[in-house]
């Protein structure tokens, strides 16, 4: 059909209309490209050049700064100071020797440092990244770091760098609690299924050992970023971008530093360790094994020669013997029976039992440490005097498993919650246990063996100062190690009543202030004079070898004609004062002997020491010791440090 001359006009318009449409968008398009190529190529020209087709980017992790710790009065106990580092970049050096002589013109090169650049050296090169810089001297001091310094303008290929290295002031007075730090290794990734970024960071330090291993995730903080320009073969151009990191929380921890120095000056010359905790709300005031070892040497990389030195040491400087530590607790272990027998119904207080030097029992003879006897005992006299034909009468009323339980009541064979490294469970064995793991029937000799401490039942110092703890104030006192993080307290450790009868575990109470007060008590010239220094405690004495019936009927071989490693391990256990407790101690000395005569001694004194915050003066002991004391106290002054003087400043958390 023919369309009329109307028809084709208004066609022609609409078409005129889309055309122009259609022109202005192409139009638009063409000048917002342009636009856009003209920034990117005026504006943006610089930026786009430096990244051009062999140059990217290139992202790194920013180690924080480690969190610091403090003892309870805020005295420093791992810091962070300025590590002077010298470094050495392979491609700007045509012969590597000649600038490592010339380095050593100016300052001395550790043969163990040398020895692991050289390895990195050779690694750099196989991967073919020598543009990364190898440190060839560390923990430079002031002076060796500015002569390096100085003189890099000359040295081809080196570098000098300030990082942050981990220092612990007081070294080996908190060895044993705060550990130290070390280089990431390969068996410590192993350990961990998916590992922080940061841990791969060539040669970042972690926590290796007791709270800085601990307390890592706390100390340890979120790492920061930096973005650097690199071209095709790796090399740096420039840095882009950088957000640094969250340093590490800090720690504060219950341990006196002051009463710490004490424990380890009063057990020097002894393979011992001692536990003081306050029985208010459980802090640990110290936790002390001696001999000790200086961290610091570990974190700056430790000879061949002084760690074979401290591995092969008989004394065993390297354990932490107060957590890590397991010894038949001895006499020590008294109370618990004692107090599971009245707990039972099975004895009376005043009930008074012959002790004639031995007991015989499923024809074995169990012999008292006494051996002409001790005549009739009631439970007073039994724990005073340390009777064991008394207790070996009474285990038999009770049985292992009800003085098993009893034991765990008040912090025995239980594995407390402290951050420290290897903590020991210790033991209490039961009928079930001695099945399942040596798949023996319990025999009655086994419970006579333990009802004086010996045979299977071992404890370790921390556990035996939480009993005393407990068996001094009722509650069931648990060890706090971290009083606050980052200024934020911790929850106390004072626990609740123990669910036994008060008039019982007063007589217990009664009976251990007897040891050291009560003329006959085997404590009783290790007392201290005033009232409110008054201390409960228990001696113990623990075998560490089998006396046969030939050697009884000869003659029992003496400790000190024994060689050291025979000698029985002697323990006290303690809290003060009587009338109103606020610290529990608990000592042991390995092969020492008699509790009453090494261990007491010891206990006693830095039970003065806890409660008045300085030596106790020579008029609180008996006067019959007092030159005794004198002598001792002088040597112990020239070991004491007070920590005073040890401040965070020039410590960097930057």
């Amino acid at each position: 059909m023919k369309r009329t001359l109307e028809e084709n006009m208004v066609s022609a318009r609409r078409i005129s209309r889309r055309a122009l449409i259609v022109g202005a968008v192409q139009l638009g398009l063409v000048g917002a490209l342009a636009a856009r190529m003209r920034h990117l190529q005026v504006d943006q020209a610089e930026k786009y050049r430096l990244l051009a087709e062999d140059n990217r980017i290139k992202e790194d992790l920013l180690a924080p700064a480690r969190g610091l710790i403090f003892d309870r009065d805020g005295r420093p106990v791992a810091i962070n100071t300025p590590n002077y580092r010298v470094l050495i970049k392979l491609e700007d050096v045509q012969d590597v020797e000649i600038v490592i002589n010339d380095i050593q013109k100016l300052i001395y090169l550790k043969p163990n440092d040398l020895a692991k650049a050289r390895e990195q050296f050779e690694r750099l090169r196989l991967r073919r990244e020598t543009f990364v810089p190898v440190p060839i001297a560390e923990n430079l001091t002031w002076d060796e770091f500015s002569k390096v310094a100085v003189n890099a303008p000359v040295l081809p290929g080196v570098l000098t760098e300030v990082g942050l290295a981990r220092v612990y002031p007081q070294k080996e007075n908190l060895a044993h609690v705060v550990g130290y730090v070390g280089p990431v290794s390969d068996f410590d990734l192993s350990k961990i299924e998916n590992p922080d970024p940061l841990l791969l960071i060539p040669r970042f330090q972690i926590g290796k050992a007791q709270v800085e291993a601990k307390m890592e995730s706390v100390l340890r903080g979120s790492a920061g970023r930096v973005e650097q320009e690199v071209n095709a073969a790796g090399r740096i151009i420039r840095e882009l971008d950088r957000i640094e990191g969250d340093s590490g929380k800090d720690i504060t921890i219950s341990i006196d530093s002051r009463l710490q120095n004490y424990c380890l000056a009063r057990m020097e010359g002894h393979s011992a360790s001692a536990v003081v905790l306050d029985v208010t709300n459980g802090d640990v005031l110290a936790v002390a094994s001696a001999p000790t070892f200086d961290p610091n040497l570990f974190v700056r990389g430790i000879s061949s020669r002084n760690y074979n030195a401290l591995r092969d040491n008989k004394f065993g400087p390297l354990r932490a013997k107060a957590v890590q530590g397991t010894y038949p607790p001895g006499s020590t272990f008294k109370m618990i029976v004692a107090l599971a027998a009245l707990e039972a119904g099975v004895i009376d207080p005043g009930e008074r039992i012959r002790c004639t030097g031995s007991l015989t029992v499923s024809n074995n003879e169990f012999n008292c440490w006494k051996s002409r006897g001790h005549g009739r005992m009631d439970l007073l006299q039994s724990i005073m005097q340390s009777c064991d034909v008394y207790y070996y009468t009474v285990c038999q009323r009770v049985g292992i498993d009800r003085i098993t339980e009893m034991a765990k009541r008040f912090g025995l064979g239980y594995q407390h919650d402290l951050p420290l490294s290897a903590v020991r469970s210790g033991l209490m064995p039961t009928r079930q246990w001695k099945r399942d793991v040596r798949d023996e029937p319990w025999l009655i000799g086994d419970t006579v063996n333990a009802s004086i401490g010996q045979g299977f039942v071992l404890s370790s110092p921390l556990q035996l100062a939480i009993m005393a703890a407990r068996l001094g104030t009722g509650r069931s006192v648990t060890p706090r190690l971290i009083r606050r993080i980052e200024g934020i307290e911790q929850p106390s450790g004072a626990g609740d009543p123990i669910d036994v009868s008060p008039r019982n575990l007063r007589l217990i109470q009664e009976t251990m202030y007897g040891v050291m007060n009560v003329p006959g008590g085997t404590a009783y010239r290790r007392r201290l004079l005033p009232r409110e220094l008054a201390i409960a405690g228990k001696t113990g004495t623990s075998q560490v070898r089998r006396i046969t019936a030939a050697e009884r009927a000869s003659g029992v071989i003496k400790n000190e004609d024994l060689p050291w490693e025979r000698r029985d391990h002697a323990l006290f256990v303690n809290y003060a004062p009587y009338d109103d407790p606020k610290v529990a101690v608990a000592v042991v000395v390995e092969h020492g002997g008699s509790g009453g005569a090494t261990a007491a001694p010891i206990a006693r004194d830095i039970t003065g020491f806890a409660l008045t915050g300085k030596i106790p003066k020579v008029e609180y002991y008996p006067p019959e010791i007092r030159s005794e004391i004198e002598e001792e106290q002088i040597a112990i002054k020239d070991m004491l440090h007070s920590y005073d003087d040890v401040s965070p400043a020039g410590s960097d958390r930057a």
